[in-house]
């Protein structure tokens, strides 16, 4: 990463090349997302990057009504890793009704028009 780069922008070239990854503080050895950069645990400012294992559990998800023409109903869930942070996503492979708090997840990353977008799809249960 470039200084005149910033976090956000590195984060994001990395997810449109397909890779998803999140920072781990080398002071307190947390993990962190959203990218920052200090630790939000111990405002050190020494964060590697590393790819997550990519394990989660729904925390919490809402259905977005929207219309046919409009590509339908979308799920909006929040996300926690296994690593111990937590993200908004989406949960790709069930219908928006069938998402549910508790269930097991893989994130993963899509790319789309050259802009990568971290999706989810859930480990049991899948397909739409």
């Amino acid at each position: 990463m470039t200084e005149s780069q910033g976090v956000e922008a590195f984060h994001q070239l990395e997810l449109n090349t397909g890779r998803f990854l999140i920072q781990r503080c080398t002071g307190c050895g947390k993990h962190v997302y959203y990218p920052r950069e200090a630790c939000p645990h111990c405002d050190s400012t020494s964060l590697d990057w590393i790819s997550p294992k990519g394990g989660g559990t729904v925390y919490a998800v809402t259905t977005v009504r929207r219309k046919p023409a409009e590509g339908g109903d979308i799920n909006v869930s929040l996300v926690d890793l296994d690593e111990g942070v937590r993200l908004m996503g989406r949960i790709d492979n069930l219908a928006p009704g069938a998402v549910s708090i508790g269930q097991r997840v893989n994130a993963r990353v899509q790319v789309k028009d050259g802009k990568g977008l971290v999706l989810f799809d859930a480990v049991d249960g899948g397909a739409l």
